[in-house]
């Protein structure tokens, strides 16, 4: 048998776009094989047609060389295919165990047999290596060891063809190799694994293939020991991509940003932030480097007015901003790109046109008397939406119908022509493929340079490395040590963000 799945000439429409043309996709038993594409390229539509998500125009499925018609999920659970979504599929207020069994409980004279599966469910973690509590709930338990449950769902449904969908989106760098590790130990198992992506350090560093997709065509399937991250990007997007962020030497000057003795709790009224002090000059990056869950969220959400400061001093320019509502903190010079685009970024269900205004629709000329005017407000966002590269049929389009990067390009767009002292930058690529990502760095150097301050919070350590003047590591809520990129490495980094303390003199 040569391979587990073969996808032959699939094609997948929606109405107004074709998802996926003719694509092909041939995966070899107990291999890696990454499927590599852009935001939007159609990668996740193929991979929800093989489990039985969608149903494809035309095209062929074989698994295990037999033509297969998936006609829904659980026909691909009994084919032996299982799949870990990139939003995970977990009820909050279950158990490990009873999020695994979920439709496939094991009874006892009618009644759920709970020993017997969490017994089961154990006996399956030990095996692969997925350490997890059976009893804890979901609701308690870190995004890692979610994931872990995911992959623990397909495993005891008996799948030996796993479709990993962006599984690292939001791991930190500790999660991402325990999961590559996993992956491995799934293989040597005799598992096959289908891995969506748009990182090529990861693909490099677990795949045996991969299969590009661009804008919904097959590129073609290359082996990984025989390319280079330059060679897959660029096959990806379609021409040169730089990885090096190229930008000439920070000039800064006066502090714009002054953060004292801060104090912050978190929404269970824990102090996540501990007496912090930090500064952010105009003209320069400042970068925080921290593992999640050291306060850095609680810092940025305090500095845009979205959560309250127990004690300490936030000042922008001289003035006080500590405790001002999240307009009245706009108002005063800071844009904020936050983490969470949907959440915080973003009306999901309003079009980008009108997403495009909603730090400025109160004012001339978008608003008259209390009323807006639209006219104005389209305009406007039809201007932003050429400038910063939006691919979006029109300005119209519902925001949630835009794939991640061009959403965050939309909120980058919004919050860089109100022209503020400080940005914000929290997590602004995460999730987004190399070519939004140079992008986005590029506008975040052209802010420095055009003398404002930027404060980066990022979980990727060469973002931090790459992208940043300056780095302010985090730990248990505290600013550790301030250093600089060329001074250091992600090996101290990642020592410093861990609680060791810094041997050379800081500075």
């Amino acid at each position: 048998m040569d391979y587990v799945i073969e996808m032959l000439n699939i094609r997948k429409e929606f109405p107004g776009i074709v998802a996926n043309n003719n694509v092909n996709l041939q995966v070899k038993p107990g291999e890696i094989h990454a499927l590599l594409g852009e935001n939007g390229a159609g990668k996740s539509t193929l991979m929800n047609v093989l489990f039985g998500l969608y149903q494809p125009e035309q095209g062929e499925i074989k698994v295990k060389g037999e033509t297969v018609n998936i006609t829904n999920p659980n026909v691909a659970n009994e084919l032996g295919i299982g799949m870990v979504h990139q939003h995970f599929m977990l009820v909050d207020t279950f158990t490990v165990t009873e999020n695994i069994i979920l439709g496939m409980e094991p009874t006892k004279k009618g009644t759920v047999n709970v020993a017997k599966a969490e017994k089961e469910v154990k006996e399956i973690s030990e095996r692969y290596g997925l350490k997890v509590d059976p009893s804890a709930k979901i609701q308690d338990i870190s995004v890692g060891m979610q994931q872990r449950v995911e992959i623990l769902k397909t495993l005891y449904r008996g799948a030996d063809i796993l479709i990993f969908d962006e599984p690292t989106a939001v791991l930190t760098p500790q999660e991402i190799s325990e999961l590559m590790d996993i992956m491995g130990t799934l293989v040597k198992e005799g598992k096959s694994i289908i891995l969506i992506t748009h990182k090529l350090k990861e693909i490099m560093e677990v795949c045996d293939r991969c299969t590009v997709i661009r804008k919904g065509e097959g590129i073609g399937t290359v082996n990984v020991a025989d390319t280079s991250t330059n060679e897959l990007a660029s096959l990806m997007v379609g021409r040169e991509v730089s990885f090096e962020t190229e930008k000439r030497p920070a000039e800064p000057k006066d502090d714009v940003l002054t953060i004292q003795n801060l104090q912050v709790k978190d929404a269970r009224q824990i102090n996540m932030v501990k007496g912090l002090n930090l500064q952010v000059r105009a003209g320069e990056i400042v970068g925080i480097a921290g593992v999640d869950g050291n306060g850095q969220s609680e810092l940025i959400e305090a500095i845009a007015g979205l959560r309250n400061v127990e004690s300490g001093s936030i000042t922008l320019n001289g003035k006080e901003i500590t405790n001002l509502s999240p307009r009245k903190v706009t108002e005063s010079g800071v844009a904020h790109i936050p983490q969470d685009r949907h959440k915080y970024g973003l009306v999901l269900d309003f079009p980008i046109g009108e997403n495009m205004v909603l730090q400025t629709y109160y004012q001339q000329p978008y608003s008259k008397k209390g009323v807006l005017r639209y006219k104005e407000i389209y305009k406007k966002a039809k201007s932003l939406i050429e400038e910063f590269d939006v691919r979006t049929p029109n300005e119209y389009t519902l925001a949630r119908s835009l794939s991640g990067g061009n959403q965050q390009k939309a909120i980058i767009g919004r919050e860089l022509d109100r022209s503020p002292d400080l940005l914000i930058a929290a997590q602004p690529t995460r999730g987004l493929d190399v070519g939004a990502i140079e992008f986005i760095h590029q506008r975040l150097i052209e802010a420095r340079d055009s003398g404002k301050a930027v404060l980066l919070l990022s979980f990727e350590l060469d973002e931090i490395m790459n992208v940043s003047d300056r780095i302010a590591v985090m730990f248990d809520g505290q600013v550790v040590a301030n250093v600089l990129p060329h001074e250091t490495t992600e090996q101290e980094l990642g020592l410093l963000m861990a609680g060791s303390k810094r041997k050379v003199g800081e500075q």
